[in-house]
């Protein structure tokens, strides 16, 4: 029987703000790469607000950013996907075996001469996403109910795979095949430390939010009056990110073109068969449009603050590998929004199904 997600309300559509994101993004890039040119120093004071290996700045820019995508959700709606066995076996094969084993591939295939990249790029394929992911499958007006369950856990399996993952991709499979091995010195508690703080913070917030404001206000003005208020504030956080991840990493972009471009292909090959292997798997299970396009972003993304913070405390700062975390973001950021337009036009062609609504279309 084919399950679909609870029909979305209409006032889902894309606000004027959601439908010009792609140049809002592109104004952020820019004005990030102004600010590391024309502001000498700020790169450098950027780097040293961090505690724990975790950049507050860019905390801060995540934490409101999900913050009102989690105050949407439906918590009274989760136990029932938590319940979808087949969305939640699909997603663990998707980010924990298919994920990690494609990036690897990827990167020996496109970087076989250039051992830190690729080590770079291995890691990322490790971090699965916890943060942006609820962003982009709002506006592709996935199953937000779907996404909270699906990223609280992978943060469960990140916490408990991602050493273990790293020990055998960068040591264990390579000495089997032959190939250069690396090692990957990373603590649970870093890890866990970068959940709680990247999934935690926002997701209590967004709960007691809803509880709260249902409880005193009811859920017609939780819905109608106070999501309308603090929803912008997503896009907001997202731009604020966007900027300082390009003001710290300017001078990088600009001194290595040729390096990004070729750190740049692998990870585009990655996020689109990623992300077109999560659709066609839900199309293929039945799941929906809602619950289709969500396991597919969740599939695709990944925890770009945390491969970052691994790579600069296991190599440096200035390592290839910190720079291959870097350029992940800076790539996942411009093909997840173009995706975002893919699934809402492929709700319609593909599912026969109003993306806004949740409607049935006729064939």
């Amino acid at each position: 029987m084919t399950t679909t997600a609870p029909a979305a309300p209409a006032t889902r559509r894309l606000s004027t703000l959601d439908r010009w994101l792609p140049l809002w993004i592109g104004l952020a890039m820019i004005a990030g790469l102004l600010l590391a040119r024309f502001v000498p120093g700020l790169s450098g004071l950027l780097a040293a607000l961090e505690v724990g290996g975790i950049s507050i700045p860019i905390a801060l820019g995540l934490l409101v950013m999900m913050y009102p995508v989690l105050a949407k959700v439906r918590y009274d709606r989760v136990a029932a996907v938590a319940g979808d066995k087949r969305l939640l076996i699909s997603s663990l094969v998707l980010n924990w075996l298919v994920g990690p084993a494609l990036m690897f591939t990827l990167a020996w295939t496109f970087l076989p001469d250039l051992p830190e990249y690729r080590t770079g790029l291995i890691i990322v394929g490790l971090a699965r996403c916890i943060a942006m992911v609820v962003i982009w499958n709002d506006l592709a007006c996935g199953d937000r109910e779907a996404a909270a369950v699906l990223v609280a856990i992978n943060s469960v399996f990140q916490v408990v795979m991602f050493s273990l993952l790293g020990w055998f991709y960068l040591t264990v499979l390579p000495g089997w095949l032959g190939l250069d091995t690396q090692g990957l010195d990373i603590s649970v508690w870093q890890i866990a430390l970068n959940v709680l703080i990247f999934l935690g913070i926002p997701l209590v917030a967004g709960f007691a939010s809803r509880y709260l404001g249902e409880r005193r206000k009811g859920r017609e003005w939780y819905e109608e009056t106070f999501l309308p208020r603090v929803g912008p504030w997503a896009l907001y956080g997202l731009l604020f990110t966007i900027v300082l991840l390009f003001a710290l990493q300017g001078d990088q972009i600009a001194q290595h073109p040729w390096d990004v471009a070729r750190i740049a292909v692998p990870l585009l090959a990655y996020f689109a068969v990623m992300w077109f292997a999560g659709l066609l798997t839900g199309k293929a299970l039945g799941l929906g449009y809602a619950r289709s396009t969500t396991l597919a972003f969740t599939a695709a993304g990944n925890n770009f603050e945390l491969a970052i913070a691994v790579a600069i405390g296991t190599f440096g700062a200035t390592s290839g590998e910190a720079l291959a975390g870097v350029v992940g973001p800076l790539i996942e950021v411009p093909v997840l929004v173009g995706l975002v337009y893919v699934s809402l036009w492929t709700a319609r062609r593909w599912f026969h199904t109003d993306p806004y609504t949740a409607e049935r279309m006729p064939r």
